[in-house]
């Protein structure tokens, strides 16, 4: 059975994490298959955007603590650099947006990875649990970068001391998250959204990415800046002029991605 189940329709590529008897537990050839697939949706143009979700019951465990790569006297410095720290770098990196379909817990790398992600949709009953500190570890997978961003720090702090669980419907309260949906609506949630941004200019789209995780570290005369060389590469593309071409003639846009 594949660890990883991946699947493109009309723009856009699911991704399941296929370990539902281990909550889909992250191991070596997990990650490793994530990151081949991210890897090769970031150079094929058939690839719009990108749903990451889970198998079973949940989205995602985090660490498979049975799995010999993490045993006591293994070097987890080098499984991160390895394996976790290539597949967020993927993800962040990707010039095209990324959904994570939440259901269920997204405990430790798990619960990094889902943040990982552009845009989070969570089922009203799931979780997410930092859980590193319970077995003496810090956050990993970007959480000590992530998490102060989406929580602010006073809450990433006590989070990833105390390993306390919060709900989808918490983490949506303090802004972490996008949406909260009942269980039942979320596969159509997550499906409109995707197929929304499949048809999206996708430019435009690795454009803001790109840019607002860079202005974290920017100061505004820089943001600025970056702004104006933005909209001069992007004034340039089919899409821009497919949009306004649009907007003039009242009907739907057909972007490209280009």
């Amino acid at each position: 059975m594949s660890a990883l189940l991946a699947a493109q329709h009309a723009g856009v590529l699911r991704l399941t994490l296929n370990r539902p008897d281990k909550l889909n537990a992250i191991t070596a050839d997990l990650a490793s298959a994530a990151f081949d697939a991210v890897d090769a949706a970031a150079g094929d143009p058939s690839v719009r955007a990108v749903l990451l979700t889970g198998a079973g019951r949940a989205f995602c465990a985090g660490q498979d603590l049975a799995d010999p790569m993490v045993a006591p006297g293994s070097d987890l410095g080098d499984t991160i650099e390895r394996y976790y720290n290539p597949l967020i770098r993927a993800l962040r990196g990707l010039r095209k947006p990324v959904v994570a379909r939440v259901h269920g817990v997204a405990a430790g790398a798990g619960a990094n990875l889902a943040f990982a992600c552009d845009i989070v949709i969570a089922a009203r009953s799931a979780s997410f649990i930092e859980s590193f500190s319970r077995v003496g570890l810090v956050p990993d997978s970007g959480g000590t970068w992530m998490l102060p961003r989406l929580f602010g720090q006073a809450r990433a702090v006590a989070l990833a001391m105390t390993g306390e669980r919060i709900s989808a419907e918490q983490a949506h309260a303090w802004g972490a998250i996008w949406k909260v949906v009942d269980d039942a609506a979320l596969d159509a949630e997550c499906d409109a959204l995707v197929a929304t941004l499949a048809q999206a200019p996708t430019a435009a789209l690795a454009a803001i990415k790109g840019a607002m995780e860079q202005a974290w570290s920017q100061p505004l005369d820089a943001a600025l800046d970056r702004e104006r060389d933005l909209q001069r590469h992007l004034g340039n593309t089919h899409d821009y002029r497919e949009g306004l071409a649009a907007f003039t003639e009242k009907r739907t846009p057909n972007f490209e991605g280009r």
